[in-house]
């Protein structure tokens, strides 16, 4: 089969996370204050100048495709899916993708976006973006976007831009400057 017609692993095609207690759910309102003293936390204070965080601020996440790990009440993991615009086309950023330092290295953060990936495709979603590192995110069916076909109004690595395609087709139909959906 050829990799434009792969399809992006599962959240069934996961290893377990090595944590016995660990749960995903939904993400809450009520969640927002602790995920973010938890970006303070990894990210610091500089995540505000990105590009992706310009783009999501003011914009509440889809709170039917993001998710959050705990392990018993305390949360250990979130990730976030705001939805955005390329042109008149409806498309998902992911992130941020965020783990508690002391449990990283664990398969939290694979299944934190495979959940939201499976989510959105379900609902109907085609193309999710991130700006983030390709080793990391190949794996669960990411791929760099092709130099010029779509950009984000900031300065970001054009290598660090990444989608994945759950509807097949849907990724080429976009060209065009990723905009804030409003």
């Amino acid at each position: 089969m050829s990799d434009a017609h792969k399809t992006s692993p599962s959240i069934s095609d996961l290893q377990t996370p090595d944590l016995q207690s660990l749960g995903l759910r939904p993400l809450r309102a009520s969640d927002l204050p602790f995920i973010e003293r938890l970006d303070e936390r990894v990210f610091g204070p500089g995540r505000f100048t990105r590009t992706a965080y310009r783009l999501r601020e003011g914009i509440a996440p889809d709170f039917n495709l993001s998710f959050v790990a705990h392990v018993g009440t305390l949360l250990i993991g979130a990730n976030m899916m705001t939805p955005v615009k390329c042109g008149d086309a409806d498309l998902l950023l992911l992130g941020p993708l965020t783990v508690e330092p002391a449990f990283r290295s664990r398969g939290i953060g694979e299944a934190l976006a495979l959940k939201s990936l499976e989510a959105a495709r379900n609902a109907g979603h085609g193309v999710v973006i991130l700006v983030g590192d390709l080793p990391y995110y190949d794996r669960l069916g990411f791929k760099p976007a092709p130099m010029g076909k779509i950009a984000l109004p900031g300065p970001v690595d054009p290598a660090r831009l990444l989608y994945a395609e759950l509807q097949p087709g849907t990724f080429a139909a976009l060209k065009g400057k990723i905009g804030r959906a409003f």
